[in-house]
């Protein structure tokens, strides 16, 4: 079983930090991106109990393409660590009626990429576009801070974020190993920043 550094990066080396850097604040509460009912923020140190509630209502098979295990009881230095933002790392939660959690996805310096994320969304909500949109409102926080690649250690399994990455990055380069696809690939800032310009993409920082 991976440690629990493990389920964020393949060599488990980075190091995690648990304060709230203001940088990444909203600059209005307003500003928060709707889609289907939902709301993309940046995460905080109060979304503890919301991101437990959230893990454990994931699916097993939710679970198992996410964190490559189960989640039964997540603990609590994996809870702290989804919402962990700081120089190094960055994450997003996207919420309904302002409180339920319903996605999140994280990003942190990588060695084989500049920066390496994961997405998960809820079951109900998986199919909605809202992954989509988390890896986008992430990559471009993560292209004004000079990241210009992205990596990603995807369960050859999961084949709906697979053809997601083909959709997104059809130039993207993807090794197997054990199982699992390592996918790296170019940030495309020019669509992000276009996208951006468009309303479309509020958390800017």
């Amino acid at each position: 079983m991976r440690s629990i550094e493990q389920l964020f990066t393949r060599k488990g080396t980075f190091i995690f930090a648990l304060y709230l850097s203001s940088i990444d604040r909203l600059r209005s509460s307003g500003q928060a991106e709707s889609m289907h009912g939902t709301q993309i923020r940046p995460a905080r140190p109060d979304d503890e109990e919301r991101i437990r509630r959230f893990l454990t209502g994931l699916s097993l098979h939710t679970q198992t393409l996410r964190f490559f295990t189960g989640i039964t009881t997540p603990a609590t230095g994996l809870v702290r660590k989804l919402i962990a933002v700081d120089e190094r790392r960055d994450a997003l939660v996207a919420t309904i009626d302002g409180d339920e959690i319903v996605g999140h996805a994280m990003s942190y310096k990588g060695d084989c990429a500049d920066v390496e994320i994961a997405v998960v969304v809820t079951d109900q909500w998986q199919g909605f576009g809202l992954g989509p949109r988390l890896i986008q409102t992430l990559l471009l926080r993560a292209a004004v801070r000079g990241a210009r690649t992205v990596g990603m250690d995807v369960m050859g399994e999961n084949r709906r974020v697979l053809r997601l990455i083909r959709r997104l990055w059809p130039e993207a380069e993807m090794k197997v190993t054990s199982g699992s696809v390592e996918v790296t690939a170019m940030i495309d800032q020019a669509a992000l920043f276009a996208e951006q310009g468009s309303g479309a993409t509020p958390l800017t920082v």
